[in-house]
């Protein structure tokens, strides 16, 4: 696999895709995140409220046009062509607004400028229009980066063990299966996944994104998850009023179906960074920091990279970097390659063929067969 990680597919189609891949190093790294910091260029870790504006921005007037073309010229087209065009706009339209969640995301993560209020201000406002409750998804996605790979404590798409599947999941391990399984994942995983913490990792008590007291929150943070469920209200009230005005009808084309598209990229994006039959996860025993931070992949999603602000295919930075603006992650990841060498990961198979092989390779994970690391666990499927 050499430095640059990309994966390598055996030709023989009589194996599984789980042994064909050349599994990820997982021994301890011989380098530290010191050594990785010092390889990037030190202005990558710049953050410029101008520059970070001007992307958000530019978002923002590309989803406009797009919302007044709709609003004034669609109805004006005969059937048979506004047939096409609504499906169009939103195709368009959502991967726009992936665009602003993913700028959001980045002030979340404190990489949009130098100031923690204006981050939250921004992350607050765009969120909340995209109906994610800021500050609580700030919170429990901060726990993610702190314990990605870890099987007891990662906080979204933490793999089943074996020993876990349920007894009608060998039923669901066809093509019929996977197709209802995938179709239910993005369109209601992220909705789900905010109000009952589906594919999320269990905790004592009801653990909700929109409840205060949830065990997910600490004491500090509660007043805060208030603040984000007003966002939502807020935002709720509106769409109200726009459909009290302009009709349900007109709030579903122009808002609605943009948004089921933008939730289905969030999971389709965050189950292919963190799905890969050459992945490894931990236990107890054997995580560290470092090691689940590596257990990730760079996708690439052609022209879609630029329009998601490049969270597709740095991925690996950003894990091991968080604070580090978007618009620094290419550069950075050219800058540690060849220090990661075989432990960074790249796959440039087509989302949706990787979307199909993830979900019928990667179904559960089991102990380490070909080494002494008991606490290592790979994905398989032999049901």
């Amino acid at each position: 696999m050499g430095a640059g990680g990309r994966m390598q597919v055996s030709p023989s189609p009589k194996k599984s895709e789980t042994d064909t891949f050349k599994r990820v190093p997982c021994e301890r790294p011989p380098f530290t995140v010191g050594e990785l910091k010092k390889a990037i260029p030190p202005h990558c870790f710049k953050r410029s409220i101008p520059r970070s504006f001007s992307y958000l921005i530019w978002d923002i007037i590309v989803a406009s046009c797009f919302y007044y073309i709709a609003t004034t010229y669609f109805s004006l087209l005969p059937n048979n062509l506004s047939y096409l065009a609504w499906p169009l706009y939103w195709v368009c339209q959502g991967c726009v607004l992936t665009g602003i969640w993913v700028i959001a995301h980045e002030c979340g993560h404190h990489a949009f400028s130098d100031y923690q209020w204006l981050d939250d201000t921004v992350g607050l406002i765009f969120h909340s229009f995209l109906l994610v409750p800021y500050f609580s998804w700030k919170y429990s996605h901060r726990r993610h980066h702190s314990n990605t790979g870890s099987l007891e404590r990662d906080e979204v798409f933490v793999p089943k063990k074996k020993s876990d599947i349920k007894w009608w999941g060998k039923y669901l391990n066809n093509p019929l299966g996977r197709t209802v399984m995938l179709t239910v994942q993005f369109t209601l995983g992220w909705p789900l996944y905010l109000a009952f913490n589906v594919s999320g990792r269990p905790y004592d008590g009801f653990a909700c994104h929109f409840h205060p007291n949830a065990p997910i929150y600490n004491d500090r943070e509660r007043l805060q998850i208030y603040i984000s469920d007003a966002g939502i209200l807020a935002v709720c009230y509106g769409l109200y009023r726009y459909a009290a005005a302009q009709g349900v009808a007109s709030m579903i084309c122009v808002y609605g179906v943009p948004l089921l598209i933008v939730n289905g990229f969030l999971v389709l994006i965050t189950y292919l960074q963190h799905t890969h039959p050459s992945l490894p996860h931990y236990d107890s025993s054997e995580w560290d920091w470092l090691r689940g931070a590596l257990a990730t992949v760079d996708r690439d999603y052609g022209i879609l990279n630029k329009v998601f602000h490049n969270i597709t295919d740095t991925h690996v930075a950003h894990h091991l970097f968080s604070t580090m603006p978007h618009y620094h992650a290419m550069e950075a990841t050219k800058a540690i390659k060849p220090i990661l060498g075989d432990y960074y990961q790249f796959d440039g198979t087509p989302w949706f063929k990787a979307m199909w092989r993830e979900a019928k390779e990667c179904i559960y994970v089991e102990q380490d067969r070909q080494g002494d690391k008991k606490g290592v666990f790979w994905y398989n499927n032999k049901l």
